[in-house]
């Protein structure tokens, strides 16, 4: 005889479906005070930003797509009632492509922007960071906003023996990070055709080894052809490795000291997430967290077990059952 539905599982477990849907149906939100930030993300996408030397479930990924990827995850981690504007760098300017919005009522416009980051968006191939990095600054300021500046700090066409342009502004006005992206040895750059394909690496006469601009470095005058009017830089071919690139951390740890911002080398998105929690300008936030998804949750374990759990255990002892009857031994007759 078929047992009263009252103590049949599969009764009990659809009343706890009934009742947990029911609950997320009329479960009140609850607030909760966080930190928020407001934050200005700009990225550099010169041609060094495709160098390969990250790696992503055991293949190589150049700066440009690591980058992509932790401030996917950031976006994630970042509470409700923080503001995110994200710029693009090249050349020496700063493009905006959004000021600081609030992060949960635009997520998808924000993660689609930083999902289509591509170097092929870069309006000319110089990369000028100092220039860029105080240009940002300025923009920041502009917005209200902390900043991040993401950049592997090649400079290209490399800095004269002089040095980078000064900065003018105050240090410590804008907060935030500078980010040292790339690694710590020389990787090949990819050099592309006009069509964007890939042709392979720049070589040595690809690029410009040194500055001719400015002062002349003090041992030119021991360089062969040089004249200090038409040849003041000599007439020697230098190779100073700027076909190869790394993160040129002491360079960017001087400008983010000279700027009032701290530095962060990029490694994984949790590094940056808790560098970014300590040098950003936190503020406090209400949010908004709805408990009705976890009581759906709940709702849908029980309907799994309903029409997953219970009958694949049905059917494992019906198998269980056939086995043993096979195995039975007929007694015989005496």
């Amino acid at each position: 005889m078929r047992r009263p539905c009252f103590r049949d599982a599969r009764f009990w477990l659809l009343l706890a479906a009934f009742v947990c849907f029911t609950a997320a149906l009329i479960l009140p939100s609850t607030s909760q005070q966080t930190n928020g930030v407001d934050v200005l993300f700009t990225v550099d996408i010169t041609g060094s930003m495709n160098t390969r030397d990250y790696s992503e479930n055991g293949h190589p990924i150049s700066r440009l797509d690591h980058i992509k990827a932790v401030l996917r995850k950031t976006l994630v981690d970042l509470p409700c009632q923080s503001h995110v504007g994200v710029a693009l760098f090249a050349e020496r300017r700063i493009f905006l492509l959004f000021n600081p919005i609030e992060i949960c009522a635009n997520f998808s416009p924000i993660m689609e922007s930083i999902s289509a980051f591509d170097w092929r968006e870069g309006w000319e191939g110089d990369s000028h960071i100092a220039e860029g990095l105080y240009r940002a600054i300025a923009l920041a300021d502009d917005l209200h906003s902390d900043l991040v500046f993401m950049t592997d700090g090649q400079e290209a066409p490399p800095l004269p023996w002089s040095g980078g342009p000064t900065f003018d502004g105050k240090p410590g006005a804008v907060k935030g990070l500078v980010v040292g992206v790339g690694g710590y040895g020389l990787s090949p750059i990819p050099k592309y055709d006009s069509s964007g394909r890939e042709i392979g690496f720049y070589g040595e006469d690809d690029v410009l080894q040194e500055s001719r601009f400015g002062i002349p470095p003090p041992d030119a005058v021991n360089r062969p052809g040089y004249n200090p009017r038409n040849a003041p830089f000599g007439d020697v071919h230098v190779n100073n490795n700027e076909q190869l690139s790394s993160v040129r951390e002491p360079y960017l740890k001087s400008l983010a000291q000279k700027t009032g911002m701290a530095y962060r080398h990029l490694t994984d998105a949790q590094d940056f997430i808790e560098a970014l929690r300590t040098h950003a300008t936190s503020h406090p936030v209400t949010t908004t967290v709805s408990r009705g998804p976890l009581a759906a949750a709940l709702g849908l374990i029980c309907l799994g077990c309903v029409y997953i759990v219970l009958p694949l255990i049905s059917w494992l002892g019906r198998q269980n059952w056939w086995r043993r009857r096979q195995h039975v031994v007929p007694v015989a007759a005496g």
